[in-house]
């Protein structure tokens, strides 16, 4: 069984990314903080974790920079956010992001990347 986080502070936003990813049949988790995702990554090992880049007491790329990339270390970072210059995606893959992704997004289309990258 395949196991994916999502993390972000909106509820409405983790409600529509599970929704969205259900159909997949996988685990799927939620975190609603910076520290509850480090809390989830350090007890758990995940596939994919969806990550938002803005969010209170810890952003996305703080949350990489403390947690043991052991940890995450077969798991596909992807990141959405709204923030889209070219800085912040640079500071984002050099955190650890595979795949970045501006919001507002397609459900549709992240339901295809999370498939396509979990088929073994």
């Amino acid at each position: 069984m395949k196991n994916i986080l999502v993390v972000d502070d909106e509820m409405v936003l983790r409600m529509l990314i599970v929704d969205s990813l259900e159909d997949l049949n996988y685990t799927i988790d939620e975190a609603e903080s910076g520290l509850e995702a480090l809390e989830k990554i350090n007890e758990k090992k995940y596939d994919v974790i969806i990550l938002d880049y803005m969010m209170p007491e810890l952003t996305g790329i703080e949350v990489l920079e403390r947690i043991d990339k052991v940890m995450i270390n077969d798991a596909v970072i992807i990141m959405l956010t709204a923030k889209t210059q070219e800085k912040d995606q640079q500071q984002a893959k050099d955190a650890g992001v595979d795949i970045f992704i501006k919001k507002p997004f397609s459900p549709m289309a992240l339901y295809h990347l999370v498939e396509e990258l979990t088929n073994d």
